[in-house]
């Protein structure tokens, strides 16, 4: 399957191929989604078969949009496609750009909107396998105890996040 995501070349907006805008660290958009229950948010441990980043914990889930596709949108579904979780609504927090080397000769230079999604104690999860490996809640406190003790356990995104942008998710 051929995927475009929006990246800017040029300073223009176009479809470029997701792995060419990886190995090029082309500018493009992206969508990142914490789900949170309180004090608690809900990780996901990426798929060992992922391109780049495989066997990391990462935030709830996290994409690019298709090309013309709603940021919300776009989070609404890959929540569902990644993690079953239906029935949420994302809130928009905060755009953000970041610079990131993810391996495999790959480059994350994303320009991310960051959405908060408010969860209940009975939130049903089915993560599908080829995406994620597996979930955990971990509290707010643990999360950063954790990074600090391990940051190779996380994505770089997700260690990024915690260090500059804790206020924005958990605001």
């Amino acid at each position: 399957m051929t995927i475009h995501i929006p990246a800017w070349v040029e300073e223009t907006l176009v479809p470029v191929e997701k792995l060419e805008v990886h190995r090029l660290g082309l500018r493009h958009m992206a969508v990142s989604v914490f789900v949170l229950r309180g004090e608690e948010v809900l990780l996901q441990r990426r798929a060992m078969g992922k391109y780049h980043t495989p066997g990391l914990w990462a935030n709830t889930c996290c994409t690019h949009p298709d090309w013309n596709e709603a940021p919300r949108d776009c989070a609404t579904r890959r929540l569902r496609e990644e993690l079953g979780v239906t029935g949420l609504t994302p809130n928009f927090r905060k755009t953000v750009e970041y610079r990131a080397e993810v391996g495999n000769d790959m480059i994350e230079h994303e320009v991310v909107d960051i959405f908060v999604a408010d969860a209940t104690a009975d939130l049903e999860i089915a993560p599908d396998p080829s995406e994620v490996m597996e979930t955990r809640w971990v509290l707010r406190g643990a999360l950063e105890a954790w990074i600090r003790r391990a940051p190779s356990d996380f994505t770089p995104w997700m260690r990024i996040y915690l260090e500059r942008y804790t206020g924005v998710i958990f605001g």
